[in-house]
């Protein structure tokens, strides 16, 4: 959730931050803003809607600076408009903020700073925060810097802040808890944003700030210290991005461009980890935890979303593959309901990000409990990867659609690999049936390749239920969850209510809404449960509803029954998901772009969930 963008150094800054914030869109927002710091002059200005309508706004206005902070906020304190729009002043105006995060305590100080006489303009939780370091400095006569220290220490909550000064027109503060940080580190120059989109087209070495870690930030010089004022040693590392990567490069959409790239990245996740043909798998990030995991009482996959969605692949397959009792919880459910976690269980975190709040803090309530814990994340370097004991990234690259694709599948790889690997260790799985999993796996790409020609047809279709009302996606064992994600998928790009279901439990109650207007898709690929959901379509058929249903090659029963059919290639069980998806992403597409809407800026929604 929202974004945040500074440059400090020898080029006009206002170009760079407001191009930064551009790539910072798909991160989901509702108002932006920026302020510069020229000399001793600090100039704001923010407005509620898009990056455009800011770039307008500024149009004949003083923009030159060296120094700037810019922000994309996606409300949580007060409602979207030009007042709640960051940056926020202090009092006196001499300090400017954006922040991402929620400050938990805000109605607190906000009490207090009342009581001695501060005035607010907005509703927002971070101009609360600016007027208390304000009134810290003020009182206590100290630097900025120490009165942010202090402050901090005062804060309940999550939060990236990044602070100029008028009265220190060469310096930027910055500070972290619980949301993503990254500096990039260029010559006589540095800059700062929430992700390392807007930092890959000017430098490619790069710091990950810490909690708890405020950054002292000069053109040529960067401070790290920790929040009991310790100096930190920078760690600089390169930067794994390519700029081609966050352009859309001739798609309509990032979303349709990052659905297209999932041969390559369903490869990728794979690559240097599977060898099928000499019978190897080999996962690094686990070796030293393999005897843990082997010896499990219990696994427990912690995930929101869409990760969550591949969690509940992930517990079919492991169960199958390792008889290792697995629960798949949504993380935001799993801290407040006081599990029983303890020595012997393991954690395994899904998220794309890997910045996302409520996994984060089921992860470290499960840590603190002596849990293992790891990770399957997208992005190096993110809180999650930190703070796992191990773990695996799944190398998808950038995702900048709002609506996880490709990442997903990705997560459904990873997950399978690690799977396999755990019932090897464990002698859960024959030698042959492991070999045919690894053969599996590596012609998925080409299969989803195969899939992706079903383009063209899919948008017929979608021509045909755009103007639906209502879905049902129905499915059966692990073509379960991938009902539920096409549904998902839905209603984030077209807004058109749609509900996942086991294909079994649609007749204890969702049947009563099937009628001649509702499609019912059902993913049906040939496996263990294909009678009984060929039973499931006559169901509906028999109440008149309109079934379009994904199926395997070869089948002649399904086309028979269904109104629509996209025939996928056959593949085993366990890696069906990762194909039979593909149409059901291009469908919610296709309809989003009939109707209209900005599939990659889905309303309400933000890339990257940063609080809880």
């Amino acid at each position: 959730m929202c974004g945040i963008v500074a440059y400090i150094g020898h080029r006009e800054a206002y170009p760079v931050v407001l191009k930064g914030l551009k790539r910072l869109e798909y991160r989901g927002y509702d108002s932006t803003g920026v302020a510069l710091l020229n000399g001793g002059s600090l100039k704001v200005y923010k407005k509620k809607g898009k990056v455009a309508e800011l770039e307008d706004f500024v149009l004949g206005k003083d923009l030159k600076s060296h120094i700037s902070i810019g922000h994309t906020r996606w409300a949580t304190h007060g409602e979207p408009n030009d007042r709640n729009a960051h940056p926020q002043l202090s009092g006196d105006g001499k300090l400017a903020m954006v922040h991402n995060g929620i400050i938990e305590n805000y109605a607190q100080l906000k009490q207090e700073l009342l009581n001695k006489g501060h005035q607010f303009t907005s509703d927002t939780d971070t101009e609360v925060l600016i007027h208390f370091i304000q009134e810290i400095k003020s009182s206590n006569q100290c630097s900025t810097e120490e009165a942010v220290r202090i402050a901090l220490k005062r804060v309940v909550g999550a939060y990236v802040i990044l602070i100029v000064d008028e009265d220190d027109p060469d310096t930027l503060i910055a500070a972290r808890k619980g949301s993503p940080l990254v500096i990039g580190v260029g010559k006589g120059e540095h800059f700062l944003a929430s992700d390392a989109s807007p930092i890959v087209e000017y430098t490619k070495e790069v710091v990950y700030v810490n909690d708890y870690e405020i950054a002292i930030v000069k053109a040529d010089e960067l401070i790290l210290k920790n929040i009991s004022n310790e100096i930190q040693t920078p760690y600089i590392q390169k930067l794994d991005m390519e700029l081609a990567a966050i352009e859309k490069g001739g798609y309509a959409h990032f979303m349709l461009k990052e659905i297209f790239e999932q041969p390559q990245t369903i490869f990728d996740s794979l690559r240097g980890r599977l060898d099928a043909k000499g019978g190897k798998l080999t996962l690094g990030g686990l070796r030293e935890h393999m005897d843990l995991l082997k010896e499990a009482n219990r696994i427990i996959i912690v995930a929101c979303g869409t990760s969550w969605h591949a969690g509940l692949v992930a517990e079919y397959m492991i169960e199958e593959l390792c008889r290792i009792p697995v629960e798949v919880e949504y993380a935001s459910e799993f801290r407040y309901r006081n599990p029983v976690v303890g020595k012997g269980d393991v954690i395994i975190a899904v998220s794309q990000s890997g910045e996302t709040a409520d996994t984060l803090v089921a992860m470290e309530s499960a840590k603190e409990k002596g849990a293992i814990i790891l990770g399957v994340c997208n992005v190096v370097g993110s809180s999650i990867a930190r703070l796992s004991n191990g773990g695996v990234y799944t190398h998808a690259g950038p995702e900048i659609g709002v609506a996880s694709t490709k990442a997903f599948t990705a997560q459904l790889a990873v997950l399978s690999l690690i799977g396999l690997k755990i019932a090897q260790e464990k002698g859960t799985i024959t030698a042959q049936r492991f070999q045919h999993l690894l053969d599996e796996l590596e012609s998925v790409s080409e299969k989803v390749a195969t899939a992706l020609q079903l383009n063209a047809q899919i948008k017929k279709i979608a021509e045909k239920y755009k103007d639906a009302r209502d879905f049902l996606y129905l499915g059966r064992g692990y073509n379960f969850p991938i009902a539920l994600e096409g549904a998902l998928k839905l209603k984030e790009i077209s807004y058109i209510h749609a509900e996942g279901y086991p294909a079994a439990e649609m007749k204890h109650g969702p049947i009563a809404l099937v009628d001649e207007q509702l499609p019912v898709v059902f993913v049906a690929t040939k496996d263990s449960y294909y009678e009984k959901i060929v039973s499931n379509i006559q169901e509906i058929k028999a109440r008149k509803g309109k079934v379009l249903a994904v199926t395997t090659e070869g089948d002649q029963v399904i086309p028979a029954m269904a109104d629509d059919v996209i025939v996928v290639p056959e593949a085993d069980e366990l890696v069906a998901p990762i194909i039979s998806v593909i149409p059901l992403q291009l469908l919610a597409y296709h309809i989003g772009v009939l109707k209209g809407y900005d599939v990659d800026k889905p309303r309400n929604l933000a890339k990257s969930v940063t609080v809880e």
